[in-house]
């Protein structure tokens, strides 16, 4: 990106489109580089690709208002935390840019172990941000995911301030869901099972990976359990389509010679059920 090759991108867009995200975290955070120009330039090529919403991603005030300048649409920014200096220089373009915004419940003091105090930095964020004239729609609370190899319980931390939005801040949460499993392995299924009771404790969006199969079943899951999947139907799309291509690969197989498995060929079988 930083001397003009933009072909990851432009792959990472198709592939996650495909995968099914509903928003795309757009980031140029490159050392040394133009942030700001780098950021327009990307949020303009995205743009001509896909018309999904964006998340303009960054630590830097002026790559966020590069990109907000550049975007069509209301835009997600991602993000702003509880410091003072902070909210004073990215709530004004939130406002500005009519964009809603991510808001991390960290200050000053730094990131607390202590739930309470976490739901008070949220409260102070949502106070500034209705104080610029931010509604409180367009506010999502991230609750800090920290990792639960280092911090035992990192997981009821969050589920239980992510339940405490809903109930009694009234707003949308998100979080960056990779970060519970971070220094652990096989993270897949962590990853997946932590979105899972996020979404049951009342998580409304998160930060992910939906090019990974056990994040992305886990969701459609989590979506049936909670009633957000009206009749299961994406639940029964998902399903079809999954089914419908292991009957394709199995005929593929066949056709080169190959014998499938009985797991697979049972599997493939099942679409005609459909």
């Amino acid at each position: 990106m930083a001397v003009g090759d933009f072909s990851r991108v432009i792959a990472d867009v198709h592939a996650q489109v495909a995968a099914g995200a509903h928003m795309l975290d757009v980031n140029a955070g490159i050392p040394l580089a133009d942030e700001p120009a780098i950021m327009a330039e990307t949020i303009k090529l995205v743009q001509s690709i896909t018309d999904l919403p964006l998340s303009i991603d960054s630590s830097v005030v002026k790559a966020l208002e590069s990109g907000l300048a550049a975007y069509q649409g209301k835009a997600l920014v991602n993000s702003v935390t509880g410091e003072d200096e902070r909210l004073e220089a990215v709530l004004p373009l939130v406002k500005k840019y009519g964009a809603a915004v991510i808001a991390i419940s960290n200050d000053e003091s730094g990131i607390s172990e202590d739930p309470e105090v976490r739901l008070a930095v949220a409260r102070k964020i949502i106070e500034r941000a209705q104080d610029h004239g931010i509604k409180k729609e367009d506010i999502l609370i991230d609750p800090l995911v920290m990792p639960i190899g280092a911090v035992r319980y990192a997981g009821r931390q969050v589920f239980e301030i992510v339940r405490r939005c809903r109930d009694e801040l009234g707003v949308n949460t998100c979080c960056g869901a990779s970060n519970v499993s971070f220094g652990l392995p096989n993270r897949p299924p962590l990853n997946g099972t932590f979105l899972a009771m996020a979404i049951g404790a009342g998580l409304t969006s998160a930060i992910t990976n939906p090019l990974e199969e056990h994040i992305k079943t886990a969701i459609l899951v989590a979506d049936v359990m909670t009633g957000n999947d009206e009749n299961c139907m994406n639940w029964i799309i998902a399903s079809r389509k999954a089914a419908a291509a292991a009957a394709a690969a199995a005929e593929v197989a066949n056709q080169q010679g190959h014998h499938p498995t009985a797991a697979s060929a049972a599997f493939a079988n099942r679409c005609k059920l459909w």
